[in-house]
């Protein structure tokens, strides 16, 4: 027992020293599960991915119309402000960059507020986004995403604390300017950036 511990505290020295393991953070070979309330259901039918604010013209994208734009298979690195940290992890989705050329977005717009099921949001600034890993994710692992972890779709920004990568996502507010969302009026950092260990506001 105390030699495993010992080897996974070597490990994590190494995987600190290569840039891999964020300051304060543990390997986790599990996956774990943290919301606040109920999983919500999902009806392909009447569920809808809304865009608005500082675009050219409000859009929403239904389940079908989502699953037909062109999707990629990314592995990364994500990191929960609760201190875990999972390797190599697989996801697939939209890439940001390619979702965002069915969108007209204003030039002054500089942030977007991530609207999920249940009236959760978060904040993330569009120079964020703007990265080779960062997705509207469906699929973990060449599976769809289990219920608790966001399915059908979540936000993924592994850049990020986890909960930037906001599950049930279900509408993207482009902004002149940055807001607060419901994780960040609640005690967690505006930008949450795990290398800088921005875990909560105060």
């Amino acid at each position: 027992m105390l030699e495993s511990v010992f080897r996974r505290r070597e490990e994590e020295q190494k995987l600190k020293a290569e840039g891999r393991l964020p300051p304060g953070q543990s390997l986790t070979q599990k996956f774990p599960v943290l919301h606040y309330g109920p999983v919500p259901s999902f009806d392909p039918a009447r569920w809808d991915l809304r865009i608005w604010g500082e675009v050219e013209s409000e859009k929403k994208f239904s389940w079908e119309e989502f699953q037909r734009l062109p999707h990629t298979t990314v592995k990364m690195d994500i990191h929960c402000v609760t201190r875990w940290s999972k390797l190599d992890t697989t996801w697939t989705g939209i890439p940001w960059r390619d979702f965002i050329r069915h969108i007209e977005i204003l030039p002054n717009a500089t942030h977007v507020l991530v609207h999920c099921e249940q009236g959760f949001t978060t904040n993330v600034a569009l120079d964020v986004l703007d990265d080779d890993d960062t997705m509207l994710a469906y699929a973990y692992n060449g599976q769809p995403l289990e219920p608790d972890h966001g399915y059908p779709l979540r936000l993924l920004v592994p850049k990020k604390y986890f909960w930037k990568s906001a599950k049930w996502l279900r509408g993207l507010e482009f902004m002149a300017g940055d807001r607060p969302g419901f994780w960040e009026q609640n005690g967690y950092h505006m930008e949450g950036d795990p290398w800088r260990e921005e875990r909560f506001g105060w």
